[in-house]
């Protein structure tokens, strides 16, 4: 994106399209373009490479390095770590995220589970096979509308937990059985959408539960689960989505 119009009000930013490579050369010791990028396009597996190189040189000048040990695992889709000390372990794995403006819907650097299963919706460069993604390829991910959408929905029903135990069940149970975690989460966000949120009382359990099962047996009949995000108009004012999305 050129940057151009920046300089006009103050700043200062590069710009990667107008400014020649020599003079890019003389601001910087290495572009931000050849560390990040593979052509035009943003790497998954260049960014974590940059982003844990940044960890491990910040590390030495953190307090807790003193008392902490810190491990780094192999991954090239994200920075994944392990601080321990004495007996006590913490496992800790960063993803990264690109947000599509001002919305709550993002490309992250690792696929949803349901994208693992073959119907991942990426933004690349170059086609990805079933078990591989380029490293140019960033999927779409709807996690953080998810989770705005189940925040909404606990403030609004009279047992905040209730649709939750519901999808621990599911999910829990029905392990193993040929639906994923993920499927259960759209059907029981589509269920709280079409059931009043008045219903979802602890004393009303098990027909909640009855409900979930057969809104499952409807979609099986159809061969159709219709995704939650993408053209639900019963969405929340709050989730904050581009136009084309709605």
């Amino acid at each position: 994106v050129c940057t151009c119009k920046r300089e006009q009000l103050g700043e200062k930013p590069l710009c990667f399209l107008h400014r020649s490579k020599k003079k890019l050369r003389r601001k910087h010791k290495r572009s931000l373009l050849e560390t990040l990028c593979t052509g035009s396009y943003l790497d998954v597996e260049k960014t974590s490479l940059w982003f844990y190189q940044l960890v491990r040189c910040s590390w030495r000048h953190v307090p807790e390095s003193d008392s902490w040990h810190l491990v780094f695992q192999p991954c090239s889709r994200s920075c994944q770590f392990q601080l321990s000390k004495g007996r006590k372990s913490v496992a800790v794995e960063m993803l990264f995220g690109v947000r599509q403006g001002d919305s709550d819907i993002f490309v992250a650097s690792q696929p949803t589970e349901a994208q693992k299963g073959g119907s991942s919706s990426l933004v690349s460069s170059q086609p990805a096979e079933a078990n591989f993604i380029a490293s140019t390829a960033w999927p779409e991910t709807y996690a953080v509308a998810e989770a705005k959408f189940f925040r909404h929905i606990a403030r609004q029903v009279p047992c905040e937990s209730l649709h939750l135990k519901c999808l621990q069940v599911f999910t829990c149970v029905l392990r193993g059985t040929g639906f994923s975690s993920s499927v259960w989460k759209t059907v029981v966000m589509h269920v709280l959408t079409t059931v009043p949120l008045s219903r979802w009382r602890r004393r009303e359990f098990a027909r909640r539960l009855w409900d979930i099962m057969a809104y499952l047996r409807r979609c099986l009949q159809s061969k159709r689960l219709e995704h939650f995000v993408l053209g639900n108009e019963r969405l929340p004012a709050e989730i904050s989505l581009p136009l084309a999305v709605r």
